[in-house]
This record gives C-alpha cells, sequence and structure tokens, in this order.
C-alpha cells in the first residue's frame, strides 16, 4: 500500500506488476474541476480489459494499475460549471474519461474515435499528466462531458455493464440499422458482450439465433435469454443449413476463428460486425464480393449513442444478467473471466465489500 498521507483518500484494488494480483491501494484523486463531477463508485463491471492491463498484456501497463470502466453510482459533487448534474443523481462513466472535444469526431458526439487525445479510465496519461484510475476504487473525479446519467428506477449494479458491454454491442447495431423488427440476426458467442446483444436483439423485434461451442448454453439462452434458435457453431451441417438467410450477424468471439461460415449465411448486402478481438480475421475475400456483403469492425460508442442505449434499457426493462461480487473476490473473479466461467458478467459490490 502507497503511504497514505491527507491527499490519499481514495481507496482502490491495483495490480503492481504483471502477475495483475490485485491489493488494497491507497492514492489521490485530482481536485474537482469546475467542469467536473465527483462520484462515490457503488458498483463496477469486472471486463476482459482489466485482465489485460493488470496483467500487461499489450506492454504498455503504468502501474500500479487500479482497473475498472464499468462504473455505476451516485454523485457527491460538482463544479460550479455544472450544468447536466447535481449531487444524489445516478450515474455511470465508461471506457473514456477526455478527449480532444475538438476533432471532427468528438464535434459529433463520437468520442471514442477522438484523433487527438482521447484518456481511458485507466492506465491512461491524462491532460494534467497523472495516469488515469479505474472503478476498482470508492470514488472517481470525471468531465461531465463523460458522465451518464442512471435513470433512478434503474439498479445500479445493472448498470455498470451496460458502460462497456452493452455500448459495445447496442452502438454498431444501431449504426447498422440492426433494429428493424422482422430482420434476422445471427450472435457469435455467448459471454458478457453476446447475451446483451441477444436482449437488444429481442428488444429491436428481430429472429435471434446463437452461435455457440457449448451445447451446455442451450437451454439457458433458449428460455433465460429468449433467443429463437440456438446452433453449435461445429455442427457444419446445420451451419449449411442456413444459408444466405441472415440479414445481420454480431461476432463477439475473442479467439482466432474462420469468418467463411459466417460469412455465408448473410444474406445478399448482409452485414456482420466484429466487436472481439481476435489476433486475426481469417476469409475469403470472394465470398464477400460475390454477395455485396459487409464486414465492420466496432468498439464501444460515443457519448451521445451511451445514453441513449442506458434510456432504453431502461425503457424497455433491459438488465444484463450478472454475478455480484465482493471487492475481495476479484482476482478469483478476473481467473474464472479468463476460464468464460461468468454468467455472463461480474459487478463488483464496491459500496459495500471496499472499505
Amino acid at each position: 500500500m502507497s503511504s497514505l498521507s491527507a491527499n490519499d483518500d481514495c481507496l482502490g484494488w491495483a495490480a503492481r506488476d504483471a502477475s495483475g494480483v490485485l491489493s488494497p491501494y491507497n492514492f489521490s484523486r485530482r481536485a474537482v474541476g469546475s467542469d467536473d463531477v465527483s462520484i462515490k463508485i457503488t458498483h463496477c463491471g469486472v471486463c476482459y480489459g482489466d485482465v489485460v492491463w493488470t496483467r500487461n498484456k499489450h506492454g504498455d501497463s503504468m502501474y500500479p494499475v487500479v482497473p475498472g470502466h464499468e462504473i455505476a453510482g451516485i454523485v457527491k459533487d460538482v463544479g460550479s460549471n455544472v450544468h447536466h448534474f447535481k449531487v444524489g443523481d445516478h450515474v455511470g462513466v465508461g471506457t473514456y474519461v477526455n478527449s480532444c472535444r475538438d476533432c471532427e469526431y468528438c464535434n459529433d458526439g463520437l468520442e471514442v474515435h477522438c484523433v487527438k487525445e482521447l484518456v481511458y479510465t485507466f492506465n491512461r496519461m491524462d491532460v494534467d499528466g497523472t495516469i488515469t484510475k479505474g472503478g476498482y476504487s470508492s470514488y472517481i473525479v470525471v468531465h461531465e462531458r463523460y458522465c451518464f446519467r442512471i435513470p433512478d428506477n434503474y439498479p445500479l449494479a445493472s448498470a455498470a455493464p451496460l458502460l462497456c458491454a452493452g455500448i459495445t454491442v447496442y452502438a454498431p447495431m444501431v449504426r447498422h440499422k440492426m433494429n428493424q423488427p422482422g430482420k434476422s440476426l445471427g450472435v457469435i458467442g455467448l459471454g458478457g458482450l453476446g447475451h446483451m446483444a441477444v436482449k437488444f436483439g429481442k428488444a429491436f423485434g428481430l429472429n435471434v439465433t446463437i452461435f455457440s461451442t457449448s451445447l451446455s448454453k442451450k437451454q439457458e439462452a433458449l428460455t433465460l435469454l429468449g433467443a429463437d434458435r440456438f446452433i453449435v457453431s461445429t455442427d457444419q451441417e446445420q451451419i449449411e443449413a442456413l444459408a444466405k438467410s441472415f440479414d445481420f450477424i454480431i461476432d463477439t468471439a475473442s479467439g482466432v476463428h474462420s469468418l467463411d461460415p459466417y460469412i455465408s449465411l448473410l444474406k445478399t448486402a448482409g452485414v456482420l460486425v466484429l466487436v472481439g478481438f481476435p489476433s486475426e480475421a481469417k476469409f475469403s475475400p470472394a465470398i464477400l464480393n460475390l454477395g455485396m456483403k459487409t464486414i465492420s469492425g466496432s468498439v464501444v460508442g460515443g457519448t451521445k449513442v451511451t445514453q441513449e442505449m442506458i434510456d432504453f434499457c431502461a425503457a424497455h426493462k433491459i438488465y444484463p444478467n450478472i454475478e455480484v461480487i465482493p471487492i475481495q473476490y476479484a482476482n478469483e473473479a478476473l481467473e474464472r473471466l479468463i476460464k468464460k466461467d461468468v454468467k455472463y458478467r461480474f459487478v463488483i459490490d464496491i459500496e459495500n465489500s471496499l472499505k
């Protein structure tokens, strides 16, 4: 633990090296500026990004790393210039906390694609020279532009995964018009992202088919998540029977896999969106050319679509399937996440366990 001074009033859990092991850590947050919101964190979702940077998988981790970018909480202080939030409001913070606010993407509300200085919620240098620290902590100070209003009747524990898993699939779905009732949607992979794609697909009125390597997920996928069909992705006969029958496919799988079988399932001019991060993507160009098909990539959304997604979830009573855990279980949770042993998102109860 770092030496505790008068300013080190934020308690978090941090990794000190590439082992990724988390333990208690006291540190300071910046003072609340005129445009800032100070948020008491009540819940934080556990994302694979937490594994990546606590374990230095990209070689750019700046220790100590306090992970967490699916943050939900309650406003405890606001700066003099803040007009959209007040003390007591329920708010969320996602994967980024700053951007240039001046480039064409920032001006269009697509801050996540900022070309100058996008600042991630943790493990990035902020404009004041400090290293950002995430939501495995007691509170956070964020410019109001990067905070999202959570309706009072929407549970904060459920809201946390929306800020990464939810928006990662919602943003490309609305961008590619996957919200047209009666159309057909395929979802590859049934983890934190995939199960949210199923929920959004059903809310949009789509016919939803899940493709998974795990037959054990079938019953839950059909009954609990409400999918219309479940296909074991290694069953060649089932795959071939569905040729040219899908308007859209959203691919959440991060393991290397051939895209050709799935592209063959698209109708003419169909769209396949990649939201996972496989180390490489394999496909035959001819299969795109001959069917006028599209492969697109996507990450999380900008501030405008993120707020839209939160409001949509509240209006349609869409809630992620979560397992709420104490912060003391975070190391085990990350190990289970690596093994895909979670249904479907861990959420840390920061408020009641981080002491």
